[in-house]
């Protein structure tokens, strides 16, 4: 499986670039969000990708983040959610807005993507929910970014991202909670709070435990 290009943008339209790498031309479908923030033509990119096989069909999809990737793979697990459904919430949300929208149950914000509707939402919601705080903290651990190269490569990886072990609860496992916090659009604040009471309570918690726990504590009440 192709896991990751390199290489310069030839053209680009409005669901996807073509990258040329070392002179062969990949199409490579993306969320909005995603195309947003590709360079322009005839500049060097470095996406991760996923390869969709079917009988009649071959596709590339293209992220700048692990995450997006992984969240991409989660989304066309749930049943009536394909490729193009899952580039919708993801160009509507983007990454960090699914995790959040999944781990706290907000199903209406997944409606909101186009051509999802309130059973598809909420089957996304219910089906995801128990793995939201494994991809945040991927998200947390990890550094993201598809760094650019100058020189142009395709690597095949021999199956999806695999979410990064969390590491122990502890001044690491508490920072990496909280990056993932505040990337949800947390206030620092109210973020640092919720997670150092979800250490308390939990003192062994694991980096994804600590997101769960302290997603639980910032959920509105009532």
């Amino acid at each position: 499986m192709i896991g990751r290009l390199a290489g310069r943008i030839d053209y680009r339209a409005a669901d996807h670039v073509l990258i040329d790498v070392r002179g062969v031309g990949y199409l490579v479908y993306c969320s909005e969000q995603t195309l947003r923030a590709l360079p322009g033509t005839g500049e060097h990119v470095a996406l991760y990708t996923d390869l969709l096989v079917r009988e009649d069909l071959l596709q590339l999809y293209g992220f700048t983040t692990l995450a997006e990737k992984e969240w991409h793979r989660l989304l066309m697990s749930v049943q009536g959610v394909g490729a193009k459904a899952s580039l919708s919430i993801l160009g509507t949300l983007g990454p960090d807005g699914v995790g959040r929208a999944i781990a706290l149950g907000d199903w209406n914000a997944v409606k909101a993507a186009k051509g999802i509707g309130p059973k598809t939402a909420q089957r996304v919601v219910n089906e995801l929910k128990d793995k939201a705080p494994e991809v945040m903290a991927m998200g947390a651990v990890s550094s993201q970014a598809a760094p650019v190269q100058d020189t142009d490569d395709v690597i095949e990886t021999p199956g999806p991202a695999t979410p990064a072990p969390a590491a122990p609860s502890g001044p690491g496992a508490q920072a990496e909670a909280l990056s993932a916090l505040t990337n949800l659009g947390y206030a620092p604040g109210e973020a640092a709070g919720a997670v150092a009471q979800a250490a308390g309570d939990a003192p062994e918690a694991e980096t994804a435990e600590l997101i769960r726990l302290s997603l639980r504590l910032l959920a509105p009440k009532g």
